[in-house]
């Protein structure tokens, strides 16, 4: 019994009451979140479209998420963080309600471009947010937990969904919203805004950069965020072509939540061990060794006929998965300078919103003119190209860590009277140097967190 409650006050004790509102407005969303597992198939055997029509709605879907979150993530740090997630969270209401009554195509691909417009709007001020709220030395084991609340309203909405589709795909659509609308609530009453001006150490309030110019600037952040997208190419495979190749080996859609499932089951069951497991591991072996599961799970899906074969592909390709969420999340939290957060995380979640664009359309022309064979296997050529990069370019990311958070140290948030501005300062102060747990010599260690 002691061991159990040791165990849990390692992993979930001490976070912030904002961190566990926003854990909970994630699981209650995630609960609710049928339509983008099942909207291939909605589209095309509910609307009867073809691959290439249901890719180029996909696609839609990701050119609106690359708008709002490059406009959510300015938002964030402009406007603020809590206005900007309500306005992107009721946005994405409406327009799920709109998608579920669009019936010809191009009423369906706007609904599709102005629902990633606004869903992913909230990915950059809820990043930025978390790493608002939680301490340094805490990062790694919060954006686990809310990896883990994630994936388990996932896994819980694949096999829920699976069977919705029975009653009407509208169904699918109404929920969806109200999980959102619920998300909205949550943080209109719950959370307040974390964003502070940051002054000096003297006390002198400090000049914003142009931020632009700094992301432009920043070849080592954004050789991060271009391996992302080359890992996102691959992933989002299993949204877009997995369901339309379950498809064609005869099995239907309920199967398909059925296996999806598994992807969350995993996680749930594991992804809260994942912490210690990499704590004392080189981020860029990791990251490495995440990108070459990944490449052989996907891969192995050319090989793929039956039910039990597809879910052991999707049972190796999220362990891939789950090793590679936490330590990409608490690396972009040390990449980013404390006042671009919103825009840093805005930047990265560009790379799965081009990802989002391009992946289904690329992969509905290869499949299409090559065959699920080279697509499939050309899945696991790219995973070990992108593990050898994250070899070559890690010890450069970790140095640009150790310089970033010298310079994050002389700045802190400006005083603000009260218990709670304390609380709020102490949450943004960079922790000291030694309580990062450490991989090798040249590097320090830091989810899908959304």
């Amino acid at each position: 019994m002691r061991t159990m409650r040791g165990w849990l006050h390692d992993t979930a004790g001490g976070l912030p009451r904002t961190f566990w509102y926003l854990w909970t407005g994630t699981l209650i969303n995630r609960l609710g979140s049928f339509v983008i597992i099942f909207l291939a198939i909605y589209l095309t055997q509910e609307r009867n479209f073809s691959a290439s029509q249901a890719g180029l709605v996909l696609g839609l879907w990701g050119v609106g998420g690359a708008a709002g979150t490059t406009i959510g993530g300015t938002l964030a740090d402009r406007w603020g963080r809590r206005p900007t997630l309500l306005t992107a969270h009721l946005g994405a209401t409406s327009m799920m309600l709109a998608l579920g009554f669009a019936r010809d195509l191009w009423s369906v691909a706007l609904g599709a471009l102005l629902l990633g417009l606004f869903a992913e709007a909230a990915r950059p001020a809820f990043g930025a947010m978390m790493i608002d709220v939680v301490p340094d030395k805490d990062r790694l084991r919060a954006f686990s937990l809310n990896y883990w609340a994630i994936n388990l309203g996932f896994a819980c909405a694949a096999v829920l969904a699976g069977f919705a589709t029975e009653a009407g795909y509208l169904l699918l659509f109404v929920v969806n919203a109200a999980t959102t609308l619920t998300t909205a609530l949550i943080i209109f009453v719950k959370v307040s805004e974390t964003r502070k001006p940051l002054v000096t150490a003297a006390g002198r309030p400090t000049a914003p950069p142009r931020a632009l110019r700094t992301i432009l600037a920043d070849r080592v952040y954004l050789g991060f965020v271009a391996l992302n997208l080359f890992a996102a190419l691959v992933f989002l495979q299993h949204i877009s072509m997995l369901p339309i190749a379950m498809g064609d080996s005869g099995l239907s859609p309920a199967t398909y939540g059925s296996v999806i499932a598994l992807n969350g089951v995993l996680i749930v069951v594991g992804q809260l061990f994942v912490p210690r497991l990499i704590k004392n591991r080189s981020r860029s072996h990791v990251l490495a060794l995440s990108a070459v599961v990944l490449g052989v799970g996907f891969g192995l899906t050319a090989f793929a006929e039956t039910a039990w074969f597809y879910g052991l592909t999707v049972l190796i390709w999220t362990l891939g998965e789950m090793l590679n969420s936490p330590s990409n999340a608490t690396l972009i939290a040390e990449l980013s300078p404390s006042e671009l957060r919103g825009r840093y995380q805005g930047v990265f979640s560009l790379s799965w919103q081009v990802a989002g664009a391009t992946a289904p359309v690329l992969g509905g022309v290869v499949r299409e003119r090559a065959g699920d064979d080279i697509l499939w296997l050309g899945c696991a050529l790219i995973g070990g190209l992108v593990a050898a990069a994250h070899l070559i370019s890690g010890p450069t990311r970790e140095r640009r860590v150790t310089a970033l958070r010298a310079a994050n140290q002389s700045v802190q948030p400006a005083a603000v009277g009260g218990r709670r501005a304390a609380e709020a300062e102490e949450a943004v102060t960079t922790a000291p140097a030694e309580s990062l747990p450490t991989g090798s010599a040249e590097s320090t260690a830091a989810g899908r967190g959304q």
